[in-house]
């Protein structure tokens, strides 16, 4: 009995032992300030991650409102060939910018391009590392703590909406083929380059131009790049009469161009509140999407009333521009001024666009859908918005202040140059390419296929073959 009391004895020890040199060696690690920062870091990392493809996907929503917009406000005999140019042109978007746009436009070089990473952003890169931290090839877009193909992937859906804006100004007679080509220039060349001298540390940059979120950067670069598209191809059949009066040419479905306009306001809320590229200011987030959507609203107004005032109705296509106008043109203030100021920038391009439509008719510059007048007028004018309204306590940057907030003509300056530097650059480069291809391959369709429509030229096809006739206006 003894012995046996002495065994269990000895097997309690034993197993007490074991039990205590397990725990102990599989007790969890003191938790460590470096490893919580580690944590902190990556959930920050991961949240930031999720906002900006997001907000970049909102903006690829986009290539739908224009798709829609652009159709509705051309002929039925048109729709196809609208809707495959809007289709398309994402695609080409996407290897123009991933075979060599990024680099020009991101990649550490000179003021003029970028050098570093140029082809197939295959440069060394450490993101999500930021500030000093950051090692690599792309140190113009390191402030923003993504991983890098989180960066690619916001700034290519930026990328195609210039492209985009394009289609609508040389519709309803321009060839698929040079549409295409065009489209891979701009993206994988034009772009990028005037893009690095403002967001990729060039001289713009250096010269204290700002602009948050693209109005000369994406819409006047697409727009410039129309105007010298629409001023080689000349203006559609029958549109101006021989008098040299104005021969409306109504599109064919305001409910798509209405559906459309609103799902380009919905997209705008990542194209500018995105522009964040992170989501640790949340106020900088707000106080975006609220200038945004206010510009919007007071340019609607203002476009109602002008247009019902010149042309005694209330114009739905002047309505839906004059909202695509109040967006433009709070693009690139739209983190630098106060609510109250975007009323005013909204009130301004609600009636710069009406008035530049009818300029542009006017001058016998064809844009069926107002392209010119909404992302190039109006990008101009945001841009020059900057310079006007700018506050540095908005949001804490050091713009120096616009002229209506005491900071004098010093950034106005900046932001003009800017406006005339990527303007002359652009449509003089726009010009030469769109002659090239003019000469090379040809710009317009022939006038037997204009006036049987695109749809059946081009594509061999009809949007609506139950409803149309052969032969259509």
């Amino acid at each position: 009995m003894r012995k046996l009391s002495g065994i269990l004895a000895l097997a309690l020890f034993i197993g007490a032992s074991a039990t205590a040199a397990f725990a102990a060696e599989n007790a969890p690690a003191a938790v460590t300030r470096e490893a919580l920062d580690a944590l902190k870091t990556s959930i920050a990392v991961g949240i930031d991650t999720v906002w900006v493809l997001f907000a970049a996907f909102l903006v690829f929503f986009m290539n739908l409102g224009f798709a829609m917009v652009e159709s509705g406000l051309s002929r039925a005999k048109n729709a196809v060939n609208i809707l495959a140019k809007n289709f398309i042109v994402f695609a080409i978007a996407s290897l123009s910018f991933y075979a060599i746009g990024w680099g020009l436009m991101f990649g550490n070089g000179n003021p003029f391009m970028g050098l570093e990473g140029l082809f197939f952003v295959n440069g060394a890169d450490t993101s999500p590392a930021i500030g000093e931290a950051y090692k690599g090839a792309y140190s113009a877009i390191s402030w923003t703590g993504v991983p890098l193909w989180a960066k690619f992937f916001f700034q290519l859906v930026f990328a195609g909406t210039a492209a985009t804006i394009v289609s609508g100004a040389v519709a309803e007679r321009i060839k698929f083929s040079s549409f295409i080509f065009f489209s891979f220039i701009l993206v994988g060349i034009m772009y990028p380059l005037t893009g690095h001298w403002i967001w990729g540390g060039g001289w713009l940059a250096s010269l204290g131009m700002f602009d948050f979120a693209g109005s000369t950067v994406v819409h006047s670069v697409g727009g410039w790049s129309a105007l010298a598209g629409v001023l080689l191809l000349g203006p559609r059949l029958g549109k101006y009469r021989a008098d040299g009066s104005v021969n409306p040419i109504f599109g064919h479905n305001m409910s798509m161009v209405t559906l459309g306009g609103l799902i380009l306001w919905f997209g705008w809320f990542g194209f500018n509140p995105g522009s964040t590229m992170a989501v640790g200011d949340g106020s900088a987030i707000a106080h975006v999407a609220v200038t945004t959507n206010t510009a919007a609203a007071a340019a609607i107004l203002s476009s109602t009333f002008i247009s019902w005032f010149i042309q005694k109705k209330p114009d739905l296509s002047m309505i839906i521009n004059g909202a695509l106008a109040g967006l433009v043109a709070i693009t690139a203030p739209c983190a630098f001024v106060s609510v109250g100021s975007s009323v005013i920038i909204g009130l301004v391009a609600g009636v710069l666009v009406v008035l530049a439509v009818m300029m542009f008719d006017r001058l016998k510059i064809d844009d069926p859908v107002g392209a010119l007048s909404v992302h190039l007028v109006n990008g101009i004018f945001g841009t020059l918005a900057v310079g006007l309204f700018a506050q540095d306590a908005i949001t804490g940057t050091a713009t120096g202040n616009g002229l209506f907030f005491g900071g004098g003509l010093k950034l106005l300056g900046a932001q003009a140059v800017g406006v005339l530097a990527v303007g002359a650059f652009t449509f003089g480069l726009a010009f030469a390419v769109w002659y090239v291809i003019r000469l090379i391959m040809g710009m317009r369709v022939s006038r037997e296929e204009e006036i049987a429509g695109l749809d059946l030229g081009e594509h061999g096809m009809k949007a609506y073959p139950d409803f149309q006739g052969f032969l259509t206006k």
